[in-house]
């Protein structure tokens, strides 16, 4: 069986991509290698029309805590494929399922598997959406650097990923599976927005799944890490129509809603978040039951690999 996830065209490390590769197959040995008869489909905002496209022709398809979004459309799901489980409500409602698929994201199950480092680095870390990690490139960390907080980038190794969370206090993201991962460390969270490219769908989702609202908290983009308009798609804009980013930069900054400084506003509005935001976490109770339900699909998935359903 093929495990499936999202890669991004440039290649670059992300880390809720990533988490699959570190995750499944520590829970799972065994189970994968690369024949495309049969394919894993776990961690990722990945069951939207472009699913089928992605993965090999007429294979059986295992559904794990995966989530809808991005791309339009949504996959066409054949009599071979299996959904274990789903990220949240939305996503069973978008795809017509009962609702009982609905767990959570996966990527809770990290905390049956790291053994969290217990000393605390920083009191307050900010973690990005990767697409603001490559725009902002070093801007980001030099801000949170002059600011004391930890900056910890999505595009580092998944393991490092994971300490960095374990050793702060409090979770500024943007990258939702930042949030999945703290929460699931028992860090408290506070989920951040700078600009359509952070998808709402997917976050609410993911939140409804703990009985939590998602209400960002509003940081205004600056020069150094605006990213390309993209409407909340992974795509970007072809070639001929980046005159319209620069367009939009144009009137934000007009408004005073995009800085070019450097960052000392971003920076105050980073700690005023810090300071007076109440963060979010789960119950424990919530959590563990989550958890469990988890593990308990699972255990059905490996019931059906061991009877040969998958081939």
């Amino acid at each position: 069986m093929k495990l499936f996830y999202y890669r991004r065209p440039d290649r670059l490390n992300n880390f809720g991509d990533d988490l699959n590769l570190w995750l499944w197959p520590r829970l799972l040995p065994d189970v994968f290698d690369e024949a495309e008869t049969a394919v894993f489909v776990g961690i990722g905002t990945v069951l939207n029309g472009l699913l089928n496209r992605r993965l090999p022709r007429n294979c059986a398809i295992a559904i794990f805590s995966s989530g809808v979004g991005y791309e339009r459309g949504l996959p066409l799901l054949n009599a071979a494929a299996k959904i274990y489980c789903l990220r949240g409500p939305l996503s069973a409602r978008q795809l017509g399922v009962p609702e009982d698929l609905a767990v959570t994201d996966g990527a809770i199950l990290v905390r049956r598997c790291f053994q969290a480092p217990t000393e605390k680095v920083h009191t307050v870390a900010f973690m990005p959406h990767i697409h603001h990690a490559i725009y902002g490139e070093t801007l980001w960390p030099a801000l949170c650097d002059r600011i004391g907080f930890g900056y910890i980038d999505p595009r580092w190794p998944v393991a490092q990923v994971l300490t960095a969370i374990a050793q702060t206090k409090l979770l500024l993201a943007e990258a939702m599976h930042g949030a999945i991962i703290a929460d699931a460390l028992r860090i408290p969270w506070i989920p951040i927005r700078t600009s359509a490219r952070i998808l709402a769908f997917k976050w609410q989702d993911w939140c409804a799944s703990l009985e939590l609202d998602y209400r960002p908290s509003f940081l205004s983009p600056w020069i150094g890490q605006y990213p390309r308009i993209a409407g909340g798609i992974r795509s970007t804009l072809p070639p001929a129509l980046h005159w319209w980013r620069w367009l939009q930069q144009d009137r934000l900054r007009s408004a005073g809603l995009l800085f070019q400084d450097d960052g000392a506003a971003v920076a105050k509005q980073l700690l005023r978040i810090a300071r007076t935001r109440r963060p979010c976490l789960s119950p424990c109770d919530r959590l563990e039951t989550l958890t469990v339900q988890l593990e308990e699909r699972l255990e059905r998935f490996k019931t059906d690999v061991a009877a040969g359903y998958f081939g």
